[in-house]
């Protein structure tokens, strides 16, 4: 038993770090980019070992976007939700994200911009995958964006989906121009469209966080 304990541990490690590998490659050449014998090259691992962590390249691509929404997660939506709902909570959400593209927790920008853009006209499990990627994000927008209008500090009459929609497309064209032109000043250009927005919709009385 101990033995089999310990072949699915290094099992699980080998995985992580194939699939700590893949994200990075697929943020910058896309999920096609991805192939056993690469990655076997690359990590010093044998064809046959890799191939029998995921069996197939499709199951591969899938294993690669389930990390990135992992990190994703780790990295933007936890921390968002330890700041009490309201305004705050949006802000900080907005500003978690503009950091993880930044930061470049993944070499090509936001991972799921890059995906979206290569699957967005495809179809099968690798795009259905990506779309419930989008999809949860935007609902996440949203719901926080309710949330802040439930709490009294956004006005009743906010149109939570318009806002959501020009509060991300901020985000994301700060990413893509950063990426396009290694350049940082685009982030605080949407955190000052992003703070503007807010201010917008808040109730009078509520303090929105400066973008300085």
């Amino acid at each position: 038993m101990t033995r089999l304990d310990g072949r699915v541990e290094r099992g699980n490690r080998t995985r992580q770090a194939v699939l700590r590998r893949t994200v990075d490659i697929a943020s910058v050449e896309g999920l096609e980019a991805l192939s056993v014998g690469r990655l076997a090259g690359e990590l010093r691992l044998s064809k046959s070992g890799v191939f029998a962590l995921f069996g197939s390249k499709e199951e591969l691509q899938l294993a690669t976007v389930r990390e990135a929404a992992r990190i994703f997660a780790e990295r933007v939506v936890r921390p968002a939700e330890e700041t009490p709902a309201g305004i705050g909570r949006v802000w900080r959400l907005c500003e978690l994200w503009l950091e993880y593209s930044r930061g470049r927790v993944f070499p090509g920008g936001c991972f799921f911009y890059g995906v979206i853009a290569e699957y967005d006209a495809r179809t099968g499990p690798v795009h259905d995958a990506v779309v419930h990627a989008q999809r949860y994000w935007t609902a996440l927008v949203e719901r926080t964006i309710d949330e802040a209008r439930t709490a009294g500090e956004l006005r009743p009459d906010t149109d939570v989906p318009q806002l959501a929609f020009e509060m991300v497309a901020l985000m994301e064209t700060a990413n893509a121009v950063s990426v396009l032109h290694d350049e940082e000043g685009v982030y605080r250009r949407a955190r000052v469209g992003i703070a503007a927005r807010l201010r917008g919709a808040a109730v009078d009385g509520v303090p929105v966080p400066r973008a300085d």
